[in-house]
């Protein structure tokens, strides 16, 4: 199980690629294709053409990751949309792992998906301005 921080984005290339590419290639595809940082710490996730083969690179402070998972029957569910990156969030990152079909699967009624919490001076003023 890959476990990361809240504030991690994770982006997902829609086109495929050919899976011969190692770190040095897919950092160029991210900062080529995507005009993203490779280095932000971002997750950058490729898929191969028959979608049973995906890999994540991942900046770690002082080297990258380069995480392949193979799946022996089966494939990853397509993300067809028209711009070549879409970001996704870590939960969908994780269904996807799983082999869970995210088109289908939806959020509870009452399910909160975000929390902000104001910071203190931001309450000090509230309480201000309401005296």
């Amino acid at each position: 199980m890959l476990r990361f921080g809240a504030s991690t984005r994770v982006f997902a290339a829609t086109s495929t690629r050919h899976f011969h590419k190692g770190i040095d290639g897919l950092v160029q595809a991210v900062r080529g294709e995507c005009c993203a940082d490779p280095f932000d710490g971002s997750l950058y996730c490729f898929f191969n053409r028959r979608r049973n083969r995906m890999k994540i690179l991942v900046w770690d402070r002082n080297g990258f990751w380069l995480l392949t998972k193979r799946l022996e029957r089966g494939s990853f569910e397509c993300i067809d949309l028209l711009e070549p990156w879409v970001e996704i969030d870590r939960v969908r990152l994780a269904m996807l792992l799983e082999g869970l079909d995210t088109r289908s699967a939806r959020f509870r009624r009452n399910f909160v998906r975000e929390v902000r919490i104001n910071r203190r001076e931001e309450w000090d003023d509230r309480e201000r301005l309401a005296e």
